[in-house]
C-alpha cells in the first residue's frame, strides 16, 4: 500500500493565498493511500455574499474582504471530484455542463455563472467519460448534475452513458417535488432516471468511498467519506459553500431548505475535519478546494466552538 501524501500548499505567501481565495478552482490532485483524488474543474459562479449568507453583516465582509473579488463577490468553483483506484474511476458530481448565464441584478443570491470545462479537465487527467463507472451525486442542483444529463459535444446523449448515477434515497425519491427549483425540470429528471440508483447511509459505493447523509441544503443532500492509507477525505458537497463557513457554521446559505439542520451538519463536519488525518474537499471553495481545519489560538471562537479553542479556519493542502 502506498503512503498517503498530504502537505501544505506550496503557495504560502499571503498574497498567493489571497489570490487563490478570489479565483475559480483549477484542476488539482492529491494522493490518499491507494487512491488518486482530483478536483475536475468545470467553471465558476459568483455568489453575492450578503444575499447568499443572510446571517452575515456588512462588518463581517469587511473582516473577510480577502475572500471577495474586485466586485465584492465570492468566487465559487464548479466541477467534480475524480476518485481513481487503479484502472477504476468514480466521479462525485458532474459540474454545470455547457451552460452559462450573466448576472441578473434582480437575483440577490447568484451572479454570473458558467461551466463547460469538465470533459477537457478529465482529459488532462488522462480520463475519458467512458472510464467513469459511476457518478455519485451530492444533490439535485444543476451545477452538480450538468454533464450527467446534457448531451456531450457532437452527440445527442449525455457524456457518461456507461455510468450509474448514485443518489441519496431521500433526494431521489423526492425528485418530483422539485421541478422548477434551481433549474431542475422534468426533462432533466427523465434524462437521469434510466441510470439512477439510490444509496444508503454507510454504503460503500467504490473502494474506500462511503455514503454520509447530510440533509439540510436539500432534503437528501449526501456527502462522501473516502478512506485509504490510514487517512480520510470528506467530500461535503454543498453542506459548506465557502471557507468562511468553517469559522461560521451558523451561517446557512439562502437556498438551504432547512437552515437549522444544515447548520447542525456543518458543526459536525467542522469537528470531523479538525480530526488528525482528515482532509476536506470543498467543491465551491474557490481555488482552495482541498484543506484541513485548524483552530487558531488567539482568535475569536466561532459558534459552537469549545471555550478557549480559538476560531476554526480552513488551511489549504496539496498532495503529490
Amino acid at each position: 500500500m502506498s503512503a498517503t501524501t498530504i502537505s501544505d500548499t506550496s503557495d504560502t505567501s499571503d498574497q498567493g493565498e489571497r489570490e487563490r481565495l478570489r479565483r475559480p478552482s483549477r484542476t488539482r490532485t492529491l494522493r490518499l493511500g491507494d487512491l488518486r483524488i482530483s478536483h475536475v474543474a468545470d467553471g465558476a459562479v459568483r455568489l453575492k455574499p450578503r444575499g447568499w449568507f443572510p446571517a452575515s453583516t456588512d462588518e463581517d465582509w469587511v473582516r473577510y474582504a480577502d475572500h471577495l473579488d474586485d466586485q465584492g463577490a465570492l468566487v465559487a468553483g464548479i466541477g467534480g471530484l475524480l476518485v481513481e483506484y487503479g484502472e477504476r474511476a468514480l466521479l462525485i458530481d458532474a459540474g454545470l455542463g455547457p451552460d452559462a448565464a450573466p448576472d441578473d441584478p434582480e437575483n440577490g443570491w447568484i451572479g454570473a455563472i458558467h461551466g463547460g470545462r469538465l470533459l477537457d479537465s478529465l482529459a488532462e487527467l488522462g480520463r475519458s467519460p467512458a472510464d467513469i463507472e459511476a457518478v455519485a451525486v451530492t444533490h439535485l442542483h444543476t451545477d452538480h448534475i450538468g454533464w450527467a444529463w446534457n448531451p456531450a459535444p457532437g452527440s445527442d446523449r449525455p457524456a457518461f452513458t456507461g455510468a450509474t448515477y448514485l443518489f441519496g434515497a431521500d433526494e431521489w425519491n423526492g425528485r418530483h417535488r422539485i421541478p422548477g427549483v434551481h433549474g431542475i425540470t422534468e426533462e432533466i429528471l427523465a434524462a437521469l432516471e434510466p441510470r439512477a440508483r439510490t444509496v444508503a447511509e454507510g454504503e460503500e459505493i467504490f473502494p474506500g468511498v462511503r455514503v454520509l447523509s447530510t440533509p439540510g441544503h436539500t432534503v437528501g443532500h449526501t456527502a462522501y467519506v473516502i478512506e485509504s492509507g490510514g487517512r480520510r477525505l470528506i467530500a461535503f458537497g454543498d453542506a459548506l459553500h465557502s471557507p468562511v463557513q468553517i469559522s461560521h457554521p451558523e451561517w446557512s446559505a439562502a437556498p438551504d431548505v432547512d437552515a437549522d439542520r444544515s447548520a447542525d451538519h456543518r458543526r459536525r463536519l467542522v469537528a470531523e475535519l479538525s480530526a488528525p488525518g482528515t482532509v476536506g474537499y470543498g467543491i465551491h471553495f474557490a481555488d482552495v478546494v482541498f484543506g484541513r481545519v485548524e483552530r487558531r489560538a488567539g482568535t475569536e471562537a466561532g459558534a459552537g466552538a469549545e471555550a478557549g479553542a480559538g476560531r476554526a479556519v480552513w488551511v489549504p493542502v496539496e498532495g503529490a
